[in-house]
């Protein structure tokens, strides 16, 4: 699979009471080209992560209404686009109107990269947003039948960038990491930062990556 095929199976996925942010556009938040700025920018990241030796791909679960759900970006929110995109050497458009929305994880998550050079790619579980029904701006975890979709597609990015290690966010992260690590890749659990884990794993980071304190 290529960065462009994988991105292609990505904007397939369909699921009830879920957004699709490379194929759905918001009718409250989204700008017209949405769906298309979204699509074209993980297009770029991808091709720009197969040119480097990625050291890991930090997984979370799913995609949050005011973070990856508006960006595109796995634990990314509004704020912190552009340090994406410049990590990659990509100027990141907002694909959003309006004010620019915070998301708690993604800073705590942002905290620690900022500190990070090496190449870190961020992807979830499902990478979709996932939500209750009727009311499109809210959390839910992802089921059965979209976890399977999801891991298809992980096990491909996974062989795309090749990456030293696998990072887990969290309980469900983790599992799912464990079962489709390829042979031999290190894959390393870490607290979830949400629900009063954010000093955990802050310290775990800082631990792992040698920062300092």
């Amino acid at each position: 699979m290529t960065p462009l095929s994988f991105v292609r199976a990505l904007r397939s996925i369909r699921f009830e009471h879920t957004f699709n942010p490379y194929a759905d556009t918001c009718a409250i938040h989204d700008r017209a080209e949405a769906p298309r700025t979204r699509t074209k920018l993980l297009l770029t990241l991808l091709e720009s992560a197969v040119q480097v030796q990625v050291d890991a791909i930090w997984i979370g679960r799913d995609l949050g209404y005011r973070g990856g759900r508006r960006t595109g970006l796995a634990l990314t929110d509004d704020v912190h686009m552009e340090a994406h995109g410049a990590r990659w050497g990509i100027a990141a458009t907002r694909p959003t109107k309006g004010e620019a929305i915070a998301e708690r994880t993604a800073a705590v998550i942002w905290r620690i990269l900022s500190q990070i050079e090496t190449p870190i790619f961020l992807w979830n579980v499902f990478p979709l947003h996932p939500h209750e029904p009727d009311d499109p701006f809210t959390n839910r975890s992802h089921n059965s039948k979209e976890a399977e979709a999801g891991e298809e597609l992980l096990v491909e990015l996974v062989f795309l960038l090749k990456p030293k290690r696998l990072i887990a966010i969290g309980n469900d992260a983790a599992h799912t990491a464990r079962r489709l690590a390829s042979s031999g890749q290190d894959v390393v659990q870490v607290r979830h930062p949400s629900y009063g884990g954010q000093t955990e794993f802050l310290g775990q980071m800082r631990t792992l990556y040698r920062l300092p304190s």
